[in-house]
């Protein structure tokens, strides 16, 4: 029996949703496939992985201009390596892993997994091929570290393959297939029926906004946006998203009483029924990676 091991980790739920949907995917089509999910920071360190995965999502939440400096600092410099070190480190930790369950194939949807992957196959130390899933729109150096012991890339657009070739990296081994998605959002849904469930009305123009979850574009420009909206002079009605983000829940709920919105913007907290409110939706803002959640 063939062997797949998924790699992912807990940075951001988009990394874990992709994972999510390729393990279902092969699961529900190939039976003869023996496949396995692997958060591969929290395998090497869980304290680690506790602590950086709260550093992030609080970066994230409330300081966004940081975590974009960090971010795009750490293509370069100290802080790559750092990252670089590192990741030899717990690649040494993870050969475990590889020992017990000896994969044919690692699929990797975050720079970490593809990292240290490479890194053992660099030493030889592992022989599967190795596929990195891009969950991000724009190729970030760290996807790229130790690129020519990585078979594929699958990539979300074309001009994101376009500048990996302009890196030198192997056309012949990109892919573009957009971010994996779950299978709900493949489905049919009933327009009408959907309407009626959150009581929206059939002659206006839906616009659906992602704006809570752990990570999302910031407190005060998140709320901004949703004011803008609430102060459109387009006949439109809203359905904004805090997510599991209480705070945000009660911000939007503020604008909403501020401009007496209760009939043209519905704020919910985490829902389940994203792709059916996709289907009715005329436009979607969020941030992104977001839009394949689910």
């Amino acid at each position: 029996m063939k062997k797949v091991l998924i790699f992912y980790a807990t940075y951001g739920g988009g990394h874990l949703a992709a994972a999510k949907s390729i393990k279902q995917y092969i699961d529900e089509n190939f039976p003869e496939i023996q496949t396995e999910m692997v958060d591969c920071v929290k395998y090497v360190n869980k304290a680690l992985n506790s602590v950086t995965t709260a550093a992030y999502r609080e970066m994230a939440k409330k300081a966004p201009w940081a975590w974009k400096k960090v971010y795009y600092n750490s293509q370069k410099g100290t802080l790559a390596k750092v990252s670089n070190t590192s990741n030899k480190l717990m690649a040494s930790k993870i050969y475990k892993l590889f020992k017990n369950f000896q994969p044919d194939l690692v699929i990797s949807t975050h720079p970490f997994g593809s990292q240290m992957t490479s890194y053992l196959k660099k030493k030889e130390k592992v022989s599967c091929k190795l596929a990195t899933i891009m969950t991000d729109f724009a190729p970030h150096e760290q996807w790229l570290v130790g690129d020519e012991y990585i078979d594929f890339y699958f990539v979300s657009n074309e001009i994101m393959k376009q500048k990996m070739v302009d890196s030198k990296i192997d056309e012949n081994k990109i892919f573009v297939t957009g971010i994996p998605i779950s299978k709900r959002f493949l489905q049919k849904y009933s327009h009408e029926e959907t309407l009626k469930n959150f009581k929206l009305l059939p002659n206006k123009k839906t616009i659906l906004f992602f704006g809570g979850g752990e990570f999302g574009l910031g407190k005060e420009k998140t709320v901004q946006i949703l004011r803008s909206l609430a102060c459109s002079t387009y006949d439109i009605q809203v359905i904004a998203i805090a997510g599991k983000n209480q705070k945000m829940k009660e911000e939007f709920e503020k604008v909403v009483k501020e401009f007496n919105k209760e009939n043209s913007i519905k704020v919910l907290a985490f829902t389940d029924k994203v792709p059916e409110l996709m289907s009715i939706s005329d436009l979607v803002i969020t941030k992104p990676g977001r839009s394949y959640h689910q």
